[in-house]
């Protein structure tokens, strides 16, 4: 399918953005699209003034603007340079969407969450190094440049818990209209998702008790008319908190409890009330408190089909006994502030609305009644009535996707579940449901709505009427998958920040909108994930396990990374200290030879200068006129070491000569005086030195070198001139015999 034709009106001033959702069962890429905000025509004070971009679908028609791959991308962890494979056709499917000639003003991120979240910081890192050079050497797409979130900066990275439940919240307020200028009074929607992984709560709690709340968010978005909203929203994580880690854990509570209480006479077989009645199930323990070793092999559970039993049952997971640092906490230990349920309404996304809707049917408005009769239904079947039911239901076509199954490329749409598929979810189905009633109302507390007339309540609208009675207006919380034909995911808050972004800023002196992530104070316990830098994962693994009073929120800064500073200083010293003689004996070296350095001679001229001064306090020559001053420095490093190599050679021969019997020569000066002098002395030419010039007068080698400065009486520091001012004539020629013939009265004869 070739992507569409530039030519095509709808794409005129249409802005695309593209975001990878890395979960941790699959990637799946969606593509959105809005009208750029430069481009539009507002009045101000006008409704559109008053209003966010409209973010929607990245196609004119159809459903292509979605497209997912399975596994997920943390499957990689173990063989990063799968990660190719594994992006390659999403990466194809958006290039077929997108016209070329807008590529490369189209932004693309890859943002994974819990599944990532869950591995080492070193296997996060090349994941992430994989993923960004694949994304960055294959398309032209708008990626960007390395920072301190990873080597595409904020385009591949992994979002916190914290991140993906403001996006959610966006999303959520965007389809409700929470942002529109008209409703800027109205309490806007608290927001939960649950996925396998983790699960999510953001909201934004009553003004009047915003000055008590901690760890607030600051969200701002820019209006079409350039006026800009600010919200103040309270956003936690639970990790292990999703329906697939909470089955882990309760498959290992379960397996360590029977292996408690067993006989040997029992087999292997765990009754599991959270499973229909007589399905039989084998399962490998993942966490398990059993010591011993039988307790972590395989197990078969039989399903019981107790949906009360299996409430109770997985109540204790919520951990709700774990010490609380704070005034208020829900799960885990994990601090919220209040939450006023007659003001704060949620949605619940993902699994909130799967567990309600695809197999009770009660998706949207939420009846606790209802929902409870729904599920002491389905869990006290018998498996093979299940089955029966689910092939006369598909045959009708009945059953439902849940949006996360993809088949030829495809997601599944409602009415085509594959029976491999719909069996996985009629098997975990009663568990699930299990686990989102306890989160809901044991552990985020929201009130379960009895009407007065008992457990009769059988349609959704009257959840409304009974909300209403007890004065909480909206239905206190609601399961949604879209809004219109619009899917409620992070992905779409993400979005909605992005084109919030592109819209002209009224004046100078405003902020630029940046990602709530980046706008965090320095003291929020909110801090991106930087798998780069290991110390934050390390210290996630390792703070659960520390007392209350060694947590980061009791001492205001963190005992793990300052534990691990300290212990980098220690191996330091420890290292260092038995070299301490190496380094004293080097350092000695160096100043040793700036000193001999700061006595040497000038190499310009041939003066020489001593403890850094020249003769009569004269400057030192500077270089001549053609050459450049700052060649200077480099000249002068030259000529030392051209003048240490020629006195190291000078030195070498001067020694081999000296080792043998030197015959000497006398020589006749002019004024009638001879001297004796080593012949080596004039024969070898790298040994001539510089002397001032003697008064006429027989000067012998020793009365010379008295004379002459101490560094000159071993080596010539310049070997370009020579002083022979005590001979005079100049001897022309050197007879056979050794004496040095001269054409004038003075001669020098042999002796």
């Amino acid at each position: 399918m070739a992507p569409p034709s530039a030519l095509d009106p709808w794409l005129v001033g249409r802005h695309f953005g593209i975001v990878i959702d890395a979960g941790s069962s699959g990637s799946r890429l969606q593509i959105y699209s809005w009208k750029n905000p430069r481009s539009i025509t507002i009045v101000k004070g006008s409704a559109l003034s008053l209003s966010l971009p409209v973010v929607g679908k990245g196609t004119q028609h159809g459903e292509d603007w979605v497209h997912k791959v399975e596994p997920g991308i943390s499957s990689f962890a173990s063989n990063p340079e799968g990660v190719e494979g594994h992006l390659k056709p999403l990466l194809n499917h958006a290039r077929k969407h997108i016209p070329p000639s807008l590529e490369r003003e189209t932004p693309i991120f890859l943002l994974a969450t819990a599944g990532m979240r869950l591995l080492p910081p070193i296997k996060q890192a090349k994941i992430l190094e994989e993923s960004c050079r694949f994304l960055t050497h294959h398309s032209d797409f708008k990626i960007d440049s390395p920072t301190a979130a990873g080597p595409c900066g904020s385009s591949v990275r992994i979002i916190t818990g914290e991140e993906e439940g403001i996006f959610g919240w966006i999303a959520v307020n965007y389809l409700m209209d929470g942002f529109t200028g008209a409703s800027q009074n109205r309490t806007t929607y608290g927001f939960l998702d649950m996925g396998g992984a983790s699960t999510q709560i953001a909201f934004e709690p009553d003004p009047r008790n915003q000055g008590d709340a901690k760890n607030l968010v600051d969200v701002r978005l820019r209006l079409l008319g350039g006026a800009e909203i600010n919200h103040k929203v309270f956003v936690t994580t639970w990790l292990g908190y999703g329906t697939n880690q909470a089955r882990e854990r309760y498959v290992g509570k379960a397996i360590s409890e029977f292996e408690g209480t067993r006989t040997k006479e029992q087999l292997d077989i765990v009754p599991d009330p959270c499973l229909p009645k007589n399905l039989l199930l084998e399962e490998t323990p993942v966490n398990t408190l059993s010591p011993t070793a039988h307790a972590s092999q395989s197990h078969q559970l039989l399903g019981t089909g107790s949906f009360e039993q299996c409430m109770k049952n997985t109540a204790s997971l919520l951990n709700k006994n774990a010490p609380c640092p704070d005034t208020h906490c829900l799960m885990n230990g994990i601090y919220v502030p209040p939450i006023d349920f007659s003001v704060s309404h949620f949605i619940g996304v993902s699994e909130y609305w799967y567990s309600s809707e695809h197999i009770f049917g009660l998706g949207g408005a939420y009846d606790f009644v209802q929902y409870e009769r729904a599920a002491l239904d389905f869990c006290s079947k018998d498996w093979a009535e299940i089955l029966k039911e689910h092939d006369k239901s598909q045959k009708n076509n009945q059953l439902g996707g849940d949006g996360e199954v993809e088949k030829d490329g495809q997601i599944v749409e409602a009415g085509k579940w594959g029976p491999n598929v719909a069996r996985s979810r009629l098997q975990m189905q009663c568990f699930k449901a299990a686990w989102v009633a306890n989160v809901l109302h044991e552990g985020i507390g929201i009130p379960r709505i009895v009407d007065p007339g008992g457990n009769v309540t059988s349609e959704s609208e009257k959840v409304e009427k009974e909300a209403e009675k007890k004065g909480l207006g909206r239905p206190t919380f609601q399961s949604l998958d879209t809004v219109g034909d619009i899917a409620i995911s992070w992905t779409l808050g993400k979005m909605v920040l992005e084109a919030s972004k592109e819209i002209p800023l009224p004046s100078k002196s405003d902020r630029p909108l940046v990602d709530p992530i980046d706008d965090v104070p320095e003291n929020s316990p909110i801090k991106p994930i930087r798998p780069f830098l290991s110390l934050d994962g390390l210290e996630d693994r390792i703070a659960p396990h520390l007392p209350t009073v060694l947590t980061r929120t009791s001492l205001g800064f963190s005992p793990v990374i300052f534990l691990a500073l300290v212990s980098c200083c220690c191996m330091l010293l420890l290292l260092a200290y038995p070299l301490r003689r190496h380094f004293r004996a080097s350092c000695l070296r160096s100043v040793r030879r700036v000193t001999k350095r700061d006595e040497g001679y000038s190499l310009e001229e041939g003066t020489y200068f001593h403890n850094g001064k020249y003769p009569g306090g004269s400057r030192a020559p500077s270089p001549t006129s053609t050459t450049r001053p700052w060649l200077y420095p480099l000249r002068r490093i030259a000529s030392f070491t051209r003048a240490a190599a020629s006195s190291q050679r000078s030195n070498q021969r001067h020694t081999d000569l000296s080792a043998r019997p030197s015959p000497t020569r006398s020589y006749s000066l002019p004024n009638g005086f001879d001297t004796t002098a080593s012949s080596t002395q004039y024969t070898t030419r790298n040994s001539i030195s510089r002397s001032p010039s003697p008064a006429p007068g027989f000067i012998d080698d020793a009365t010379t070198q008295n004379h002459m400065p101490h560094n000159l009486s071993s080596r010539s520091r310049n070997t370009s001139q020579m002083n022979l001012s005590i001979m005079a004539p100049r001897p022309s020629a050197i007879s056979r015999n050794g004496s040095l013939q001269s054409p004038k009265k003075g001669h020098l004869q042999d002796e």
